[in-house]
């Protein structure tokens, strides 16, 4: 596993589509920015998370909203931000975030798979229909640097799993950060 986070640019879709109804930008504007991991990452203590996709079961129903209901008890344990990424394009990310009303995580859009790729956490999730998807795994990095890693056992790439969802728990990670 690598030592320090990848550097990669993520193509982040500014624009707020669901509180304007403006879903086709017609006026020349850009809704798009480009952000690249150092700048998301560099000179903070971080706690990254990823999952399968953005609106599946496990991820909407306990995950996602977890980490943003224990943000407080994390951020008091050292972490500065907490950002959730999946291979989902940035539409569905900034969708999901909207209905789950999510308040304190930063949801990041790894359309390509590059950054997950360059963890190596890509996983092939073709029996589901998903294509490349990430496996389910959280890091602990201080200004780009890893700290420690919390991966989901039985990683593959044909299906032979059962999604598990334990050491990437943030109470799992509460506790981790304790000792």
């Amino acid at each position: 596993m690598l030592n320090e986070l990848p550097l990669v640019t993520f193509k982040i879709r500014t624009a707020n589509e669901f509180e304007n109804d403006d879903i086709c930008f017609m006026n020349g504007e850009n809704p798009w920015t480009d952000v690249t991991s150092k700048e998301m990452f560099e000179n903070k203590r971080v706690l990254i998370f990823s999952l399968p996709g953005a609106f599946t079961p496990t991820c909407t129903s306990q995950q996602l909203p977890a980490f943003d209901s224990m943000f407080s008890d994390l951020q008091n344990l050292g972490i500065d931000e907490i950002y959730c990424i999946s291979v989902n394009d940035s539409f569905v990310m900034n969708a999901w975030s909207q209905k789950l009303n999510i308040k304190n995580i930063k949801l990041i859009p790894d359309g390509t798979g590059e950054f997950t790729q360059k963890i190596g956490m890509l996983v092939n999730k073709d029996h589901l229909g998903f294509g490349m998807r990430s496996w389910r795994y959280a890091v602990i990095a201080d200004n780009m640097k890893v700290e420690k890693y919390f991966v989901e056992p039985g990683k593959n790439d044909n299906g032979d799993d059962d999604d598990p969802y334990e050491e990437t728990s943030p109470e799992n990670i509460l506790n981790a950060l304790k000792t």
